[in-house]
Order: structure tokens, then sequence, then C-alpha cells
């Protein structure tokens, strides 16, 4: 099968724990909107059905083709200790049918009108996409319904499938000591935010994992109030309104269960990890905690605005590492006497969860872990004192316009950004809000958060000690039939 898990610290990942170095991938399709294209686009349309069900709409004719998404506001920060990576095994047993479909069958008819189709995991939300012709979407909004409505399966597909994912925790993660090392500093990062448990969940708790422990998270989650669709494409807000409203319409009302309050607690001092495990290097990850995009409480603030302090820990994440000679490029990876054969910097701006800025780098050959570490801080510290030029800032903030306008010629890109911000209670023009906001944010706003964030208080130090492969341990392939 194929689906894949995604670890966000704000930052869209390709494996389930394993952090993106560079600040421009923040979010699915998530970059800085062009003004010129904000102005051009044909505007967003919103509504809801009766059931509670929203539904977002995108007319694009650039082409006859469409995307549609199902977003479900459900995570794994949404499970309980015991069930963690129940959220990603469901996703997976959305494709194992219905009282009409067979296992796999979803697959194969979406594949049968043309078009393509996968789903993901993260720790906010799980999304299920298919793009299509513009002609099919008729087709694809019904099966979407039907399985979000009526998933079934017997308990032998569960038990087969969940070998898939175990599979899958072991080749993406217990076979890479970079991943095991995020999630070991995930673990120890957090304290009461569930954002401290893998996505693709500890290996103890799927192979306790029950057909029922699934079973349950569907019938408590996939509420229709709790889910979004989003269609991008040759399409028109009556049509897919109508189209909504055929199929989506008629699943039954159901209230969304209580969200308790899990507020991580203020740290107060450094939190260190040695992490040992089979590798051929040296590796230090630096996770500060820094606010989200959101004002406490959600939202924005009293004058309409984000959080400054979180835009501006984003645009100092792209001056240190935001393009190819960038300062922590020049300073550490460079030259004879380099440290660093990588350094990186990025910065968690959305999600449902605390947010972290992340600095991490692998050691040249004779250096160690701790100098790049120091050497990473002082980049921080340097920044602090001097601030940050008006070139730089210059360079940056055109480099988001310029992603985001390459970023718009893909339909899904576009589902993406708007169905991420529906799960993050964020206004669906939020592009074109962050480019008026992050275009303001100054050299001295930089250089404040510079100051204000980084110190061992607020850090997580996680370094990856290697040591000798074992010779016992056989090469690990893919699971049959796991194709992400």
């Amino acid at each position: 099968m194929k689906h894949s898990t995604q670890d966000f610290m704000g930052i869209f990942s390709a494996s389930s724990t394993l952090l993106g170095r560079t600040v421009l991938f923040l979010l699915p399709g998530f970059f800085l909107t062009a003004p010129v294209w904000a102005q051009n686009t044909a505007p967003v349309t919103q509504f809801q059905l009766a059931n509670g069900m929203t539904v977002i709409v995108k007319t694009d004719r650039r082409a006859p083709t469409a995307a549609h998404m199902l977003w479900v506001r459900v995570g794994s920060m949404d499970e309980v200790d015991g069930s963690t990576g129940v959220a990603h095994v469901l996703e997976h047993m959305l494709f194992k049918g219905t009282p009409d479909m067979k296992p796999g069958e979803f697959s194969r008819r979406v594949a049968a009108l043309g078009g393509r189709e996968n789903a993901f995991t993260t720790r906010d939300a799980t999304g299920y996409y298919q793009q299509i012709p513009s002609d099919k979407l008729e087709d694809v909004i019904r099966l979407e319904a039907d399985r979000f409505a009526r998933n079934q399966w017997v308990d032998d597909e569960f038990k087969r499938e969940l070998e898939v994912v175990k599979e899958e925790r072991r080749l993406r993660t217990e076979d890479s000591p970079r991943a095991l090392l995020y999630e070991a500093a995930n673990a120890m990062t957090f304290m009461a935010s569930p954002y401290r448990r893998p996505v693709v969940g500890w290996m103890n708790d799927l192979e306790a994992m029950t057909p029922d422990d699934a079973r349950a998270f569907y019938r408590r989650w996939y509420v229709p109030a709790n889910a979004v669709v989003v269609v991008a494409g040759d399409v028109n807000v009556d049509q897919v309104r109508r189209l909504a409203e055929k199929y989506y319409g008629r699943i039954a009302a159901r209230p969304v269960p209580e969200r308790k309050p899990r507020i991580e607690p203020a740290q107060s001092g450094l939190r260190q990890l040695d992490f040992k495990a089979p590798a051929s290097q040296a590796y230090v990850s630096l996770l500060y905690k820094v606010p989200g995009l959101q004002p406490p409480g959600g939202g924005q603030d009293a004058a309409g605005g984000f959080n400054r302090d979180a835009l501006a820990l984003t645009v100092l994440a792209a001056v240190l590492d935001g393009y190819s000679g960038a300062r922590l490029d020049r300073a550490l990876t460079q030259g004879e006497q380099r440290l660093a054969d990588s350094a990186g910097a990025g910065n968690g701006l959305i999600g449902r969860g605390p947010q972290v800025f992340v600095l991490d780098g692998a050691p040249a050959d004779g250096k160690t872990a701790a100098q790049v570490a120091d050497a990473l801080r002082q980049q921080v510290a340097l920044i602090a004192r001097e601030g940050v030029s008006e070139a730089e800032l210059k360079r940056v903030k055109t480099q988001w316009i310029a992603s985001e306008t390459y970023k718009l010629d893909a339909l899904f890109s576009q589902a993406s950004q708007l169905g991420s911000y529906w799960i993050n209670g964020l206004p669906l023009d939020t592009d074109s809000r962050l480019v008026s906001q992050l275009r303001s944010i100054s050299s001295a706003e930089v250089q404040a958060v510079a100051a204000r964030y980084f110190s061992d208080d607020q850090l997580t130090l996680a370094t990856l000690l290697p040591q000798p492969p074992d010779p016992g341990r056989a090469r690990r392939v893919l699971a049959a039939g796991l194709r992400h």
C-alpha cells in the first residue's frame, strides 16, 4: 500500500521523525504567496453542509484537471498513551474497503479514472487526496464519501496491514540513526504536549494494537464536523456544492469529541541527550521552544496580525539557512578549516501544538559535534548582537515570493495549503496576510528574537554518538505492497 507519515515541527518531512533542514518547507504546499498571484487568483469559497462538514473551493482553469482532498482534524496528537500510531494505522485501513468496495479497490478505481491518489498522517491531521481529470470529480467524491462514512474490514486484513506499518517504522525510523535521535529528542523536548509521541507510533504500541482500537478511533474522530473537503482546479462552486451535498451531505451528523487542553509547561533548564546508534558520523541537533504563528488563544491579535516573534524567527531561520551560501553555510561548511559537512536551521511556524526552532549539523573530519553545536549557537548570538543586513532581509523575502510563484503551478499544492489553514484554525487568506506582515519584519525584530529565545532554559541538545555497525543486523527491505 502507499501512504506517508509526516512528523511536523512545523516542517513538512518525508520521514516519520526526521526533521527537514530548511525553513522553506513549513507545511504541505506552504510558502509565502506572491502578491501578484494574490491579486490575480480566483476567490476562494467556503461553505458548510448541514451535517457540519466544511467545503472549500478554488477555481483554476489553466488545465482540465482537479485536486480533491479530504482533511480530518485528527492526527497523532489526538491519540492517548498506549495507542500511539493508531491515527496512521487507520489511514492505511481507509484503503481496505467498505460494504461496496473490496480491499485495494479504491486505488484501482481512481487509477481507472486516469487519476492518482495517496494519503498522509501528521501530528495535526490525516489527509486523503486524488488528482483527476475534472470531469471525473463526481466519481472521486462518491468514492471518498463512501469510505469516510462506511469504512470496514475484517480482522485478518487489519493484522496484515499492521505488519506493513511495523515494517515502515523499522525502515524509516529504526534503520535511521538520525530518525531515532529525533524520536528520542522529541520525547525529551515535550512533557505534556502529545507532540512528544512519534506519528508512526512506538513499536510496543503497534504490537499491542487491536482491530477494535482502530475502529474506535475511526468512530470517534471521523465525523463530518471534524473534516474539510478541498477542491481546486477546473471546477465551479455551484458544481462542487451540488456534489458535496449529494454525497458528503448524506453522512449523519455527530458531535466532535471534546479535546482536553494539554499545555506544555515552561522549561526551566537545559535538557541534554547523548544518543548512541550505529552510524558513520556524529550529528547534533539543538531544539529551542519558540512561539507559533498564532497568539495565545489562537486566531490573530487585537490588531489583526499574527505573532510577530514567530514571523521574525522564520526570517531568522531563512537568513541562517534559507539559500545556498547563507550564514551557516559560509561560517561552518566552507574553507579549509570548515567545522561541518552540513549545517542547517528551521523554524516551526504553524501547528496545533507547540513549536520549536531547530539548528543542526554534522561535524567534518577531525571536528566534534560539540564544536558544531558551539558554532551554531555563535551564529545566532552574532545576530543577537549585530542584527542582519537589509540585503539579507530582501533576499529571503524575495525568495519566498519566487517560491510561491513556482509552487502555484501545482493544483495539489493549492488545495493542500487551504486544507492546512483550516486544520490549524487560520483564515483562508493567511498566505496574503503573511506576505504583508513578513515584508514588514525588520532587522531589529530579527535581532530581538535571536536574543530572546536561544537560552539554555529553552534548549534540548541532542547528540548522536556513532557506534560500530552490528554485523548481525540484516538490511531491512520494504514489506510486500509498501509503496511509500
